[in-house]
């Protein structure tokens, strides 16, 4: 077995590879050609945590794992990161246990990959003003994710802690800390949410017209985009059974929407369903997250590992 840390695993994932690798896996679990059950998860009240299980298999990249992730909002602010995990991998023609890797980097990556991916589809072209909210991990992620795929020249950071988005937005190229979320989303041609916010960081009456929203955050207690946001936009999931679920599996702005109010990524990679209408449509892509994202990525840092010869092998 393949065995790979946080720091093998982040210099092996390829960023754009990654990006361009989830499109075709989109469209093939739209399709049904790829798997990825609804996670199952056990909560842990007294500590305010969730243990979440997400297997997933996507056949034409030959890529079967599960992984194992926790989130442990409480850990904000500490030397544990609010997410952590690991995933596993296996052989698709035995069932053969192959790798085991740092789960964090991965996690972190392909949402903010899949994010980048919406972008590419829904926002527009010239897209140049990029809103940030939060201050951790995916909101990182997601600024440079967005770097990669739109001709940003202005970032944005919003936090609860305005020391936090000024070091956030210290390592951004052409960023500034600004006070609250409303400053950050007025004007923004992209808006990326990544907060655990119980009450909405986005609101329909701050975004400009032809605004592009992408949402992660996952929060049991309460929503981080406001329901006219979700009224007024055209919304893409990744599935639209697990988008429209309850707490764990699905989305808080989503549970018990109709499927048939909602697109997925995948369609609108294959032309399958629409996209964008019109320059002042505004589009909003809520992620809950799905095993195929890791199993894409996964697949790509195992290869990588394999061909430069990273990672310790065990019995």
């Amino acid at each position: 077995m393949l065995v790979l840390n946080r720091s093998q695993v982040e210099d092996l994932l390829d960023l754009d590879e990654l990006i361009d690798a989830l499109a075709p896996a989109m469209a093939d679990l739209s399709a049904g050609r790829a798997y990825a059950p609804d996670r199952v998860g056990s909560p842990v009240p007294e500590h305010g945590g969730l243990l979440a299980a997400m297997p997933g298999y996507v056949p034409s990249t030959g890529s079967l794992v599960t992984k194992l992730v926790t989130l442990f909002p409480g850990n904000a602010g500490t030397a544990l990161p609010t997410h952590q995990a690991v995933i596993v991998a296996f052989a698709p023609e035995t069932g053969e246990p192959t790798a085991f890797l740092d789960g964090e980097a991965i996690t972190a990556i392909r949402t903010a990959a899949c994010s980048a991916l919406s972008a590419r589809l829904l926002s527009r072209p010239e897209s140049s003003v990029l809103a940030v909210l939060g201050t951790g991990v995916q909101a990182r992620a997601h600024a440079e994710a967005m770097l990669r795929v739109r001709p940003i020249t202005s970032i944005r950071v919003a936090g609860r802690d305005l020391a936090k988005s000024q070091a956030l937005a210290a390592d951004l190229p052409n960023a500034l800390a600004v006070t609250s979320y409303e400053e950050a989303v007025t004007g923004a041609d992209i808006v990326c949410a990544a907060t655990h916010a119980t009450s909405p960081v986005v609101r329909r009456s701050w975004l400009s017209p032809g605004t592009h929203v992408t949402s992660v955050g996952f929060n049991g207690d309460g929503t981080e985009v406001d329901a006219d946001t979700v009224r007024d936009a055209l919304v893409c999931v990744e599935a639209r059974a697990g988008a429209t679920a309850g707490y764990p599996v699905g989305s808080r702005e989503l549970e018990g929407m109709p499927g048939d109010s909602l697109v997925e990524l995948g369609e609108i990679v294959t032309g399958a369903a629409p996209g964008r209408a019109s320059a002042d449509q505004i589009t909003l892509y809520k992620s809950v997250g799905v095993a195929v994202q890791d199993a894409v990525a996964a697949g790509l840092v195992i290869a990588a590992a394999v061909k430069r010869g990273v990672g310790t092998q065990l019995q």
